[in-house]
């Protein structure tokens, strides 16, 4: 990663700020190129993996990313060990996204830290904001689901597909729906059954 200190401050700090700067648009040509080179990598190819920890703010071990995946940066996403997502990830990452170990993301997730004032004259200028995502450990997020900026999902937590999650989701929670809400808590029919009447077989 070779993202000014700078550039970084200024998007991840609290507020509106600008991204017409100079040396933010330089920087971010450069991940882009990088995004482009890992996006091309074969399966097997051993500079995929060199890519990721390249690309990505952290990449934990046994972490693995479908392709493609889209970022803004790449370089605000930290990932933990044995995370893994399905391919068409897009990260919208001038704020941080913090992904806990053993989570797992479905195909065409999104993950939107930025956002932009309602008053037009300040989207003239460019004028952003960003509030980063934290995702904890073991979360399951599934297919075509939006978390938008400054949303923390607890561990353990999973969250239906095409779910629009807009507000924090607790630990231990059954969550989904536009806007995304707690359903239930993960109970004791889930320790014994892996889908409506499919039992878990006594061995496993």
């Amino acid at each position: 990663m070779t993202v000014p200190q700078r550039v970084l401050d200024l998007m991840h700090s609290p507020g509106i700020y600008f991204c017409d700067d100079p040396e933010m648009g330089a920087a971010q040509q450069k991940q882009m190129r990088l995004q482009q080179e890992l996006n091309a990598t074969m399966p097997g190819d051993p500079r995929r993996a060199e890519l990721l920890h390249a690309f990505f703010a952290e990449f934990g071990e046994g972490a693995y990313v479908e392709l493609p995946v889209h970022a803004n940066w790449g370089c605000g996403t930290h990932w933990g060990a044995h995370a893994y997502a399905n391919f068409n990830l897009t990260l919208v990452d001038d704020g941080e996204i913090f992904i806990g170990d053993h989570t797992m993301i479905g195909p065409n997730v999104t993950l939107v830290t930025t956002g932009h004032p309602i008053r037009p004259d300040l989207r003239e200028r460019v004028a952003q904001f960003s509030e980063p995502i934290h995702i904890g450990r073991n979360v399951w997020i599934g297919a075509n689901v939006t978390v938008l900026p400054g949303v923390t999902i607890g561990d353990n937590a999973v969250i239906g597909a095409c779910s629009l999650v807009t507000k924090d989701i607790p630990a231990d929670a059954v969550a989904f729906g536009t806007p995304c809400h707690v359903v239930r808590e993960i109970n004791d029919h889930d320790r014994e059954y892996y889908w409506r009447d499919r039992r878990i077989p006594d061995d496993i």
